[in-house]
């Protein structure tokens, strides 16, 4: 299977670039395929599916052509879980599937994205002052995204999440146009910068910490966020599955992985609950001016 649907508008999404939807157990709540046309993504779109899922003959029904199935337990093989646990409902094995999909389907870049997002935003406008305002023509956000991410050597890229602007203009991510060394829920990859997702649940945070360690490049940019709805509100998916670990044995997967920078801690909100917290001094290298280094006494 190949695409070849060009975009004259903007080329750089071209045949290289699809957007994959990671879906498990809604083939008729899939939000976010309805969302990326409503918001004006025009080009290719693949929904991943894995072969234990019961639902899959529906997803093929309702999505010709446009569904992906991949070997989950093959996916299992190929990176740590770090527990025992039999369970395999997790979006993880289909993020690391990801990788091996896109090169059989001829793309080189592609975005991954959970299947209930309701809107795309942009959260500053023309001037850099926040204004947020739903996106559309979302072709014109990846062509950008995609564009900064080939000019780069970033790992991966992420768009902000509803809940980072908590308080409005008074968040901080409110205040100015930036990167965050975090990445979550969406991921911009490609084939020829590969990278193994860690840890059966919290698979992002695991990720990001842990590789970032090791001076491998993830961030999220402030200037678009997706909506969706709040954690473990929709059925399906991977919501099941935090609600039978709660969100205490979920974060603690990113303790295990990066114990020196991350620790699990109360998130200050209205229904308290734990939550990882992650201290970035000590998580990624730090490289310090020339200017500052002291002058050798020998």
């Amino acid at each position: 299977m190949t695409t070849s649907k060009k975009n004259k508008a903007y080329p750089l999404l071209d045949s290289e670039f699809a957007v994959f939807i990671l879906t498990h157990g809604r083939p008729g709540n899939v939000i976010t395929y309805d969302t990326l046309r409503k918001s004006g993504y025009t080009g290719p779109i693949f929904l991943i599916v894995d072969d234990l899922d019961k639902t899959r003959k529906e997803y093929e029904k309702r999505f010709p052509k446009e569904v992906v199935v991949f070997d989950k337990k093959a996916s299992a093989r190929t990176f740590d879980g770090v527990d025992n646990f039999p369970d395999m409902r997790a979006i993880i094995y289909a993020r690391n599937a990801s990788f091996e999909i896109a090169k059989k389907l001829g793309v080189k870049y592609f975005i991954q994205l959970d299947d209930d997002y309701k809107w795309f935003q942009y959260r500053f406008d023309g001037e850099k002052k926040y204004h947020p305002k739903d996106v559309k023509s979302l072709d014109r956000v990846f062509a950008a995204l995609l564009r900064f991410y080939k000019s780069t050597p970033v790992s991966s890229i992420a768009l902000c999440q509803g809940g980072d602007f908590i308080g409005g203009t008074g968040s901080a991510m409110a205040e100015k146009v930036f990167l965050k060394r975090k990445c979550m829920n969406s991921f911009l990859c490609s084939t020829e910068r590969p990278f193994k997702f860690i840890g059966r649940i919290n698979e992002d945070v695991n990720t990001y910490t842990r590789l970032a360690s090791t001076g491998a490049l993830f961030f999220t940019t402030n200037q678009v966020s997706l909506e969706q709805p709040q954690t473990q509100t929709n059925p399906g998916g991977m919501t099941d599955l935090y609600l039978d670990s709660g969100t205490y044995v979920k974060s603690f997967y990113s303790v295990m992985f990066h114990p020196s920078s991350v620790k699990i801690r109360t998130m200050n909100t209205k229904n308290a609950r734990l939550h990882h917290s992650v201290a970035w001094v000590n998580t990624t290298p730090m490289i310090l001016r020339e200017t500052l280094r002291k002058k050798s006494t020998l």
